[in-house]
Formats: C-alpha cells, structure tokens, sequence
C-alpha cells in the first residue's frame, strides 16, 4: 500500500485544444525551443495532436490547391 505519488497515477494531460493546435503549428515550421517540447510532451493529449495535425496538414493542401488554380488560369 506504500506507493510512490508519482509513480502511481499517469501524468495528467491538461491542455486544451488551442494550446494543441499552436504546438502542431509550430512544429510544421520545425521551429520549436527544447523546453516548449518538454513542456508540451508533458501536458498535450496525443489524440489531440494526432487530429491538430491532420486537420493543419488538411487545409495546407487546401491553400495549396487554392494557390494553383489562382496563379494558373
């Protein structure tokens, strides 16, 4: 019954959706300081990032093909 506070609950995952979706963002970019991602390896639900990424990776194909068929006529 002796259990260590940290070893005997997961960590919590608290951040929002908002907080997800700037992370996801910024990593498309590649620009990410170390402590960010400790930060956010700590606090982001992987489910989150997972539909924050399809969903930033979606609408990038979106604008892309949008640029197309405005440059060529």
């Amino acid at each position: 019954m002796d259990r260590e506070p940290d070893q005997a609950r997961p960590a919590q995952r608290h951040a929002g959706f908002g907080q997800t979706a700037r992370a996801v963002l910024w990593s498309f970019f590649g620009v990410r300081r170390k402590s960010d991602y400790e930060k956010d390896a700590a606090q982001l639900n992987p489910v989150h990032v997972i539909i924050a990424g399809l969903l930033a990776a979606a609408l990038f194909v979106a604008l892309l093909i949008v640029i197309v068929n405005l440059v060529v006529p």
